[in-house]
């Protein structure tokens, strides 16, 4: 296997404590320890992540821009989903 057969990887890096990861980009590995190695030294090389995950691109399975009405439409018709449908008593603070 050469490196232009390796598989191609998405890289997710959490930046600090209690964050979400956010995608970091692509990069292309042998295998799942060398993809988070090569991500770690591509992606965090001034110290700026507590957590890296690395995802085969394959595994990834996403929704369609072009589909974007009829596939989130269905959460449309459910009001209750949304905070304007709920009241909030006066007592309550911080939200």
């Amino acid at each position: 296997m050469t490196a232009n057969d390796w598989p191609l990887w998405e890289v997710f890096v959490r930046s600090r404590r209690g964050l979400s990861h956010s995608h970091a980009g692509s990069l292309h590995a042998p295998d799942a320890e060398m993809a988070l190695r090569n991500a770690r030294d591509l992606y965090t090389r001034r110290a700026e992540g507590v957590s890296i995950w690395v995802v085969p691109s394959t595994q990834i399975t996403a929704s369609s821009p072009d589909e974007k009405d009829s596939f989130f439409e269905p959460a449309g018709d459910k009001p209750y989903r949304h905070p304007t449908f709920y009241k909030i008593p006066e007592g309550v603070r911080h939200l």
